[in-house]
């Protein structure tokens, strides 16, 4: 180690860092980077592989502060080892347009991989991530040419233990041997009530033994040479991942709040943030003090590390002259591009027959596997209804790295944070799969992969009321408008087989967010593309399937397994000489994004008379029909039935679609 006396000097810096940019935002969590300072200082001056002039450098380590509150100590080092973070933006902690943000978000601060801040998603995002390490060492290292042979380090906290998804992923991550995770655990006793033993008193260390982890624990973190020796220890476990426990004392050096609650999420006040640098040799009356020789010393050890991605570079020169051609996929996956003609694969599906788009999902995907290496997937524990499986491939495994099936568990909620670690390694175009009720599970690791506008697919199947005999506990009402609402999400409800197919291309070529599918367990009809607007033109979102033969007096509008009905119901208004405009809408997202005069095409505003038909809640329809328009829909449970029963039981059918359209068209006639 370098000389013990600058070494103190650095950690109290950041420690003291942390303590002023609290106190000036006058909000946030001070305690927890004063306590996790040695660990840092550990990790960015001696053991992670980094490049501050290039954070996106593919064969980086990866860190994730899964306790996202603590950021302060992220921030701190970013800006000491030379990220672009000035200590101008450490002084505008948690201020408006800051790129200090209250928790690490990912796109905003150079460095940060993750956004984190609620509590265990960091810890599974983690999985995700060497997942995505595992399978592209697999596919690409060769004899002599470790191109991907990066870690995955990251601090969680109690609070991140007692979440459940952090358990799920746990139990996923010791299954799966995964010995490129390297986590520490910060056991300072303390969350926002009082002392953890309040509700949590567990022994963490036998849990983690149990799910296969390799776990070490050491008494203090001050102690610097314990850390060292226990990352070498973990960097050892190949086929274990580490969990490292590390206790703590939260506001470490400060006289009268260490191990306190109150050190935890409010600010040290200015009297004990002046004592904290008393204790510390800092001259209280000065504020945001960097020395220089701190400064100094954490430059060197950025350059020192970016060095590393120098001898990689060399490295991979020489690959590409040895292994072009994995060279030359592996630069234009990560470049974004898609095999040329892809998309020509999808499969085009024949009128005249019944296919559940979840079926033609599934032969979709194995259609256009083979040309994207990059996509691989699986769900929870539900392929054979989800149809996800990608028949030519085996699963990821233990022992099997190249396998790009994935088995979750009856872990939704890890699958959803796991995914986003996956999507974040910028190469992997990960999707998961399970009935669309249970999207609720997934309820933050989706939110989290549209704050951040990763790629990541999720197929939810058994998409309403008519999945039939499972019951309301399996019905979804609610959750097609809970996703809708989210910003940049895509939600896309194909109406037929061919529609699913292209709902698929559009989700491999968004890059802005993540893509969620809704899918029916029943059995429809494949529209006839030859008699109606082809379904390419989905990527806008909505679009006239089936136009009136003049000026349409009502336009019905529908998404989903209702589109059949109400083509339907258009044939029998016309018999009744009412001239209906059928209109497909399979993703209210896409549709948003057309300009004006698109959306004027399809729906005129001179045409104020329209009927939305959708098996789901009907709140926010109301947007598309018009204060003159109608909504079938189901805003209440279901009931235990077969499919087609519970469907016509609640107006799914064709003659109320003719009965509702009918009587708006003769309203104030």
């Amino acid at each position: 180690m370098e000389n013990k006396n600058i070494i103190q000097k650095s950690i109290d810096t950041v420690r003291v860092l942390a303590a002023d940019a609290v106190q000036k935002a006058n909000s946030g969590h001070p305690g927890t980077p004063m306590a996790l300072a040695p660990l840092g200082h550990i990790l960015w001056s001696e053991i992670m592989n980094y490049n501050p002039e290039n954070p996106h450098w593919a064969n980086r380590d990866r860190f994730v502060l899964s306790c996202g509150h603590a950021c302060m100590l992220q921030y701190s080092f970013l800006y000491l080892t030379g990220y672009k973070v000035t200590l101008s933006d450490i002084e505008n902690f948690r201020q408006l347009h800051s790129i200090t943000a209250g928790h690490p978000e990912y796109g905003l601060t150079p460095g940060i991989e993750v956004t984190t801040g609620p509590l265990g998603q960091g810890f599974a995002n983690g999985v995700g991530m060497a997942i995505a390490q595992q399978y592209m060492a697999e596919r690409y290292n060769q004899p002599d040419f470790n191109i991907f042979d990066y870690k995955i380090y990251a601090i969680c906290s109690d609070g991140d233990l007692m979440e459940g998804v952090s358990a799920e992923a746990a139990s996923l991550a010791g299954h799966l041997g995964l010995g490129n995770l390297i986590y520490f655990y910060d056991s300072n006793h303390i969350t926002i009530e009082g002392d953890t033993d309040l509700a949590f008193d567990e022994e963490v260390s036998k849990r983690f033994q149990a799910y296969g982890w390799h776990v070490q624990d050491l008494p203090d973190i001050n102690d610097l040479e314990a850390i060292s020796g226990a990352i070498t220890n973990a960097q050892r476990e190949t086929a274990r991942p580490s969990l490292i426990k590390v206790r703590s004392h939260i506001g470490y050096g400060s006289p009268n709040k260490h191990d306190s609650a109150s050190a935890h999420g409010s600010p040290l006040g200015e009297d004990e943030v002046r004592l904290v640098k008393e204790n510390f040799g800092f001259d209280p009356e000065k504020n945001f003090i960097i020395p220089d020789e701190v400064l100094d010393f954490y430059r060197k050890a950025g350059r020192k590390s970016s060095k590393k991605e120098e001898e990689w570079n060399e490295l991979f020169k020489n690959y590409k002259k040895r292994h072009p051609d994995l060279a030359e996929e592996y630069e234009s996956v990560i470049s974004g591009k898609l095999p040329q003609g892809w998309e020509e694969k999808l499969p085009v599906f024949e009128p005249g027959k019944d296919i559940a788009t979840r079926k033609a999902s599934g032969q979709t995907l194995n259609a256009i596997a083979e040309y994207l290496p990059q996509l691989i997937g699986g769900s929870a524990d539900l392929s054979p209804s989800t149809n996800t499986v990608l028949e030519a491939y085996k699963s990821f495994s233990a022992k099997q790295r190249d396998g790009r099936n994935f088995h979750f568990g009856i872990r939704e909620h890890a699958m959803g944070a796991v995914l986003n670690g996956m999507a974040l390694s910028n190469y992997l175009i990960p999707y998961g799969a399970t009935f669309l009720i249970f999207s609720d599970y997934m309820r933050p690791p989706l939110r989290l992969a549209a704050i951040m506008k990763i790629r990541q697919i999720m197929v939810f199947t058994h998409d309403s009321i008519g999945l039939g005999e499972d019951g309301t506990t399996h019905q979804p009402v609610e959750q097609l408008i809970g996703l809708r609402t989210v910003p940049n999400m895509t939600v896309i409800r194909p109406a037929d087989a061919n529609e699913t197919a292209q709902a698929w291309r559009v989700a491999i070529e968004h890059k802005d967010g993540p893509v969620a599918l809704a899918l029916t367990r029943q059995e429809i009809p494949v529209i006839d593309q030859k008699k109606y607007t082809g379904a390419q033109n989905l990527e806008k979102g909505a679009y006239i399937l089936s136009d009136s033969d003049g000026e349409p007096d009502i336009i019905l509008i529908a998404s989903g397994s209702e589109v059949h009905l109400i083509l339907k119901a258009q044939e029998e208004l016309k018999k009744n000489k009412i001239n209906a405009r059928v209109v497909s809408m399979p993703s209210w997202n896409l549709f948003d994004k057309q300009d004006a005069e698109y959306k004027e095409k399809v729906l005129p505003k001179n045409i104020r008379k329209r009927l939305a038909v959708e098996a789901g809640s009907s709140v926010g329809w109301i947007k598309y029909t018009t204060d003159d328009g109608d909504v079938i829909g189901i805003d209440q449970f279901g009931e235990s039935a077969p499919g087609e029963e519970v469907m016509k039981e609640y107006g799914f059918s064709i003659e109320n679609v003719v009965k509702k359209a009918t009587a708006l068209f003769l309203k104030n006639i």
